[in-house]
């Protein structure tokens, strides 16, 4: 028998079986979680963009609405102005003289006067011109016209007569205009530009039959975009096409009253007769201006400077 002793017996091995409902639930409590937190992070992008797309439509109905058509009127007319614009300064250019004029003084009036009485000589006193602005040898015939103009529109008359409709406000305006303050000084506007433009057309159509060629139009306006209206409007009242528009046309459009001054003096120079026509917006009147026979002036009321302002 021997003496060794017996090896032991292996423990038996834990046969009890796992619960698999367990893990299965870990697994999707875990899952769960996780799909809430994206949901969670889902969502918060989702308020952050609808609050910008908020914004956004805040913005663009707050800089766009309502402001399309004055926008694409501005671009419209700075368009029209700068074309013409150029192509007056492109004739201008070609009637630049080149060769430089001597300059004559003439004596004055008051030296002629002077030596006259020196040498016992009486001169008769110089005849002064008829004053342009007085219009009461023909006033029937600005009544006439004026009548004339509050009827059927003639759509098809001849260039520099008037092919619209006047009305009876704007006719009586111009009236007052022409008779009682003898073509000098300011008329209330019509309300608009289209408007003022219109009155100004009759005007012109009617010192076109008193004067003929002898005078030219000079429109003050300080903005292109103003500018651009005023030559659409006596565009279309008058029959003309954008040569009628330049330095040696019937119609100049100017931005600053100096240069109005300057032309209307070197027309005044060659025995002509500046018709000048002031946009209601102009707020201020140069005075030099208020020297010349023939200004027209139109005044803004409250409403429509402050919607100028808006648009500008």
């Amino acid at each position: 028998m021997s003496d060794r002793p017996e090896p032991a017996a292996p423990e038996p091995a834990d046969t009890t079986p796992q619960d698999p409902d367990t893990g299965a639930v870990g697994l999707l409590d875990l899952a769960l979680t996780e799909l809430r937190q994206r949901r969670e992070e889902l969502l918060g992008d989702i308020a952050q963009l609808e609050a910008r797309r908020e914004q956004i439509n805040r913005e663009i109905a707050g800089s766009f609405a309502g402001q399309s058509d004055g926008i694409a009127r501005r671009l419209k007319g700075f368009q029209e102005y700068l074309v013409g614009a150029l192509q007056d300064l492109a004739a201008a250019a070609e009637q630049m003289e080149l060769v430089v004029q001597p300059l004559v003084v003439q004596p004055s009036p008051l030296d002629q006067a002077t030596g006259s009485l020196e040498t016992g000589v009486a001169r008769e006193p110089a005849v002064a011109p008829a004053a342009a602005g007085l219009f009461s040898d023909d006033a029937d015939l600005i009544r006439e016209r004026l009548e004339q103009f509050g009827g059927q529109p003639d759509f098809y008359a001849d260039p520099w007569k008037l092919r619209r409709t006047l009305e009876p406000s704007a006719a009586t305006r111009l009236e007052d205009w022409f008779l009682s303050q003898g073509g000098r000084g300011a008329q209330a506007s019509g309300g608009s530009r289209s408007r003022n433009a219109l009155a100004a057309a009759a005007a012109i159509a009617i010192l076109g039959e008193l004067y003929g060629e002898r005078f030219q139009t000079l429109v003050l306006a300080s903005q292109p975009e103003r500018l651009g209206e005023w030559r659409r409007g006596l565009q279309d009242c008058l029959g003309l096409s954008r040569d009628d528009f330049g330095p040696a046309s019937g119609i100049v459009l100017f931005e600053r009253p100096d240069a109005l001054i300057e032309r209307a003096d070197r027309l005044e120079e060659r025995g002509e007769l500046p018709f000048i026509v002031i946009d209601a917006a102009e707020q201020v009147i140069e005075i030099p201006i208020l020297q010349f026979p023939l200004w027209l002036a139109f005044a803004a009321g409250p409403g429509e400077i402050d919607a100028e302002a808006d648009l500008y």
